[in-house]
């Protein structure tokens, strides 16, 4: 299979047999958006219908679903846990005017279009769309066929995404792997895990991060957050865990400038119970122990990358920790629909600027930022702190060490019981002094209060702004649990002020 230059919006795949349309449907698949277009061109037999059905198969996540040609309905409709798709095909079509009679326009809002024989409706057809041209390759045997995809309008660019994303399976080896979506985190990145041979991988797809417009000093927010906004983070210290015995996922293959990485696979075992998600102490404890060994080393701040080339790692300073706590000013109180006075954000930032002192002057290990249940995955066949495998670090920054453990014991998605986090802390505490008689568990506790409580409100301003902005609303359901979080981390006696201050102006959760 051959794909074009990478600069092109159009790439040309020579196709074996029915299983190769089968996959390039389900590659074409995963690129698509609520509410694209894509047309199915091609004369008889050359394989529109069997492109159509792979695509919505796998879309459903069901390879028995049954998708029956349209060319006697004209219209058929599935629902997937992506968006809705519709299967329409033209061939019948006398005239252009008879597509008002398809109910196109009652399609629910977000469908996605598949429509073969376009070419009986084009002047109907919108300039933003995906086009599949298959064609007979019956030179190269009788099963062969060829799929030329382009887009057009907006969608150019997502085409030349694709030919990147070809190209680099090409070069990993894993252009003929089976792929199903993997469910993704609130960020814009995508996972595939790929099977071939009985050989597994994950694909990250990470196209860089736009920067977004200023909103301090002239920087967009992810600059003064310091989040990653391309996989070179990720790289960089994936290598760096790897090499001080952390289960960090080996990188097969990587294009740091596509923003695309070939992973080791780590399963899919996680550290919390299914029905219904739940802790699982065990492996809260050994998770606990990765981070008391991380913690235990000193680490540097500048990894190597490439071969001339270093990652330096960002500290967490004042401006990252307070325009994340500000989060809640610019959501969540709107939100909950409180107007924000200006003298309400000078006594917040003020408060908090006195808080996270200790914090900001604590730079001496990588705060991983994101560990908590849903990127540590449970694997048992490994001994001692291998056990946990460690996802989703690439936003890493040199800070304090109590923040990644205020993550895991007050995990945003999963009740962790008070006890736990006692038990936990308690443990924590006590590795931690009988390694270095120097470790000053008084402060430690004042510090893992504040960074929880930092973290909770950041995450009520995340996930109002997810529901707000993004339209997911689904992790408002989080909220009731993280509000309990931060109650429980505004108790601690370093506190007071920050306590009344919430206590004024901060409502708690429908």
């Amino acid at each position: 299979m051959v794909a074009s230059n990478t600069e092109s919006a159009s790439f040309a795949v020579a196709l074996p047999n029915e299983t190769a349309t089968e996959r390039l449907a389900a590659f074409v698949a995963d690129a698509l958006l609520p509410g694209d277009v894509v047309t199915l061109s091609g004369d008889l037999g050359a394989g529109k219908t069997t492109f159509a059905r792979a695509l919505i198969r796998h879309l459903a996540a069901d390879k028995s679903l049954s998708v029956p040609s349209p060319t006697f309905t004209l219209l058929q409709s599935y629902d997937t846990a992506r968006f809705p798709v519709a299967h329409a095909d033209f061939y019948r079509l006398r005239e252009p005017a008879e597509l008002a009679e398809l109910g196109l326009d009652d399609l629910p809002e977000g469908t996605v279009l598949l429509i073969e024989w376009p070419e009986r409706a084009a002047a109907a057809l919108p300039r933003e769309r995906l086009d599949v041209a298959l064609t007979l390759a019956l030179q190269s045997g009788p099963e062969h066929r060829r799929a030329q995809i382009t887009g057009s309008g907006e969608l150019e660019e997502r085409a030349k995404r694709l030919v990147r994303i070809w190209d680099f399976l090409q070069a990993a080896g894993f252009a003929d792997a089976e792929r199903r979506r993997m469910q993704g985190d609130a960020s814009t990145r995508s996972y595939d895990r790929l099977t071939l041979a009985g050989r597994t991988a994950i694909l990250m797809n990470a196209p860089r991060r736009p920067d977004g417009p200023p909103v301090r000093h002239g920087k967009p927010y992810s600059a003064i957050a310091h989040l990653a906004e391309d996989v070179k983070p990720f790289v960089a210290i994936a290598r760096a865990l790897r090499q001080r015995g952390f289960a960090a996922p080996e990188i097969f293959h990587a294009d740091l400038d596509a923003g695309l990485l070939l992973l080791e696979d780590l399963g899919t075992e996680p550290i919390v119970g299914i029905a219904p998600p739940a802790p699982i102490p065990e492996r809260y404890a050994v998770a606990v122990d990765v981070l008391v060994a991380l913690h235990g080393q000193k680490v540097p701040p500048v990894l190597p990358l490439s071969p001339g080339n270093d990652y330096r790692i960002p500290h967490y300073d004042e401006d990252a920790f307070l325009i994340e706590a500000e989060l809640l000013l610019d959501w969540y109180l709107p939100h909950r629909d409180r107007p924000v006075a200006e003298n309400m954000r000078e006594e917040f930032a003020a408060l908090w600027r006195t808080a996270l002192q200790p914090a900001i002057e604590d730079g001496s290990t990588w705060v991983l930022r994101d560990y908590h249940s849903p990127n540590l995955l449970w694997l048992p066949e490994r001994a001692g702190i291998a056990r946990i495998g460690l996802l989703d670090f690439q936003d890493a920054v040199m800070g304090p060490a109590a923040y990644d453990l205020s993550s895991l014991l007050q995990d945003a998605r999963v009740d962790v019981p008070e006890s736990l986090e006692a038990t936990e802390l308690g443990r924590y505490l006590e590795l931690r002094r009988s390694v270095d008689r120097s470790f000053d568990a008084t402060a430690f506790q004042a510090l893992y209060a504040t960074l929880a409580a930092e973290r909770a409100t950041k995450i009520l301003g995340i996930f109002a702004r997810l529901d707000r902005r993004d339209g997911k609303p689904q992790y408002l359901r989080h909220m009731p649990r993280v509000w309990g979080y931060l109650n429980r981390a505004l108790a601690h006696p370093a506190l007071v002020a920050l306590r009344a201050w919430y206590g004024r102006h901060v409502p708690a959760p429908p």
